[in-house]
Order: structure tokens, then C-alpha cells, then sequence
């Protein structure tokens, strides 16, 4: 498990340098982050150096493109990184001295964007470990109490509004990686951590399983995410109140 769960050097410093040339360039400090620009696309813009709409290489990094993801969702993990319920130095540095509005009007910014996807991916490992795969996403394993992917992520596995991300359209590795940081709790949300719970019942096989089926999955024709969860909550989910009393 420990290629799944930690970062390779080599992508970090891709990050670091990324992030770091976008303000270079720019002229902005993080400190000035805080400050506003022109609009909010030009303030947005350090952001898309490593969370490009449509050239995010995940092949080769563990960077996810956010546009298109449900606003809570987003404004969840913005609070996360800040409170270092995430551990990222990079994003740390990019959100410690932002408000809670400015954190909502970035998550509602991307999440107003166009979707883009990396195309589905054709699975190496075998038939065995797809077919465990797609029981544990669609049906879950009762015998384990690990709910169905498919019961909070939606019936498409393109999100839930407004706080569920979608599973589609991510590599492997990336979905290996964040289940591992789920299962060893370097990554962490507001309580119940639902997720947190649901990963360490995993097993290293059952997380190879369900990363390999899910980035083998063809691209939905509607890749937005929907408004209906497929059912009931299978469980309690933590979430952070949104600034300003906000529904």
C-alpha cells in the first residue's frame, strides 16, 4: 500500500514549482492572496496553473481538476487544507489567510465551470480484481458494513449536490492514493469523517479493486453531478457549516 499512499517526491517539487512560478508571475505573495485582484477568473488564475481546466496531467501527478465539483464540496476541502485536516503544503500556504467567504466564492467559482475529464483508462490487472471492483462500488461488502461507492457518490459516480465529489474520470493511482490517506488518517474531514471509517475497513486489495474499476469506467454522457443521491445516506457525514448562514 505505501506506493498508494504517499505522494513520490518527484511530484511534489512539480507542485512546489508550479504554484510558485504562478505567483512569480503574477506578482502575488500568498499573503496577498488575501487581497483582491481585477476579478475573480484573474484571482482563480494561480489556482489553474496545477488545477488546469483541460491539461492536469494525473497521469503523471496527484492533482485532480476541481472545475465542475459541487461548491460544498470544494469549500469543504479549502477548509480542510487551511485547518490541516489535509496535509499539503502547497495548498496550506495558498488558503491559511483566506476568509470563509473568500474559501465560498472560490468553491462556488470552479464549481460554475465546465467539466473536464481525462479519458477512461483500459485496466492491467485482471477480471478477478475488476469484478471485486465493481461489487464494492455498486452492491458494498455487508459483511465488512462497507456501504455501495455508488450510495453517496451517485448513481452515475459523477458527484451528489451539493457536497459529494464524483469518482469518474480519475486515475488509479490518484483514487488509491486518497482511499490509503483516508485508511491511515492523513486525510481527514469534519466529524463523522464518514470516509475515514468506510477506508479503514478496506483492505489494500479491496482499495486496489475499487481504484481499478472506477478509472476503467467509460465517461457518462451527463458527467455533472446529480441531485439525488440513489438513496438513503448510508451513514453519517460530517460537513462544514458554509459562511454567512448560508443554506
Amino acid at each position: 500500500m505505501a506506493k498508494h499512499t504517499h505522494r513520490p517526491h518527484k511530484a511534489l517539487l512539480r507542485m512546489f514549482v508550479r504554484a510558485g512560478l504562478a505567483l512569480l508571475l503574477l506578482g502575488i505573495s500568498p499573503h496577498a492572496l488575501a487581497e483582491p485582484q481585477d476579478t475573480l477568473a484573474q484571482r482563480m488564475a494561480p489556482c489553474l496553473v496545477c488545477h488546469a481546466d483541460a491539461d492536469t496531467d494525473l497521469s503523471a501527478d496527484y492533482v485532480p481538476p476541481l472545475h465542475g465539483k459541487p461548491a460544498g464540496y470544494l469549500y469543504n476541502q479549502l477548509l480542510h487544507y487551511r485547518a490541516h485536516r489535509r496535509n499539503n503544503p502547497v495548498m496550506t500556504a495558498m488558503v491559511r489567510n483566506l476568509s470563509d467567504d473568500y474559501l465560498w466564492a472560490m468553491a462556488t467559482y470552479l464549481s460554475e465551470q465546465a467539466m473536464s475529464f481525462e479519458k477512461s483508462r483500459t485496466s492491467t490487472v485482471g477480471a478477478d480484481v475488476l469484478a471485486l471492483g465493481e461489487k464494492l462500488v455498486t452492491q458494498g461488502d455487508p459483511a465488512k458494513d462497507i456501504p455501495a461507492c455508488q450510495s453517496c457518490h451517485g448513481p452515475r459516480l459523477t458527484g451528489v449536490l451539493p457536497n459529494t465529489p464524483g469518482l469518474v474520470g480519475l486515475p488509479s493511482h490518484y483514487l488509491a492514493a486518497q482511499l490509503g490517506a483516508w485508511r491511515q488518517g492523513t486525510r481527514q474531514a469534519a466529524a463523522p469523517d464518514c470516509m475515514r471509517s468506510i477506508a479503514k475497513r478496506l483492505s489494500p486489495q479491496d482499495i486496489e479493486a475499487v481504484s481499478n474499476w472506477l478509472a476503467s469506467r467509460p465517461l457518462p454522457a451527463d458527467p455533472t453531478p446529480t441531485t439525488e443521491a440513489l438513496s438513503d445516506p448510508p451513514m453519517d457525514c460530517g460537513s462544514v457549516s458554509l459562511p454567512g448562514g448560508r443554506p
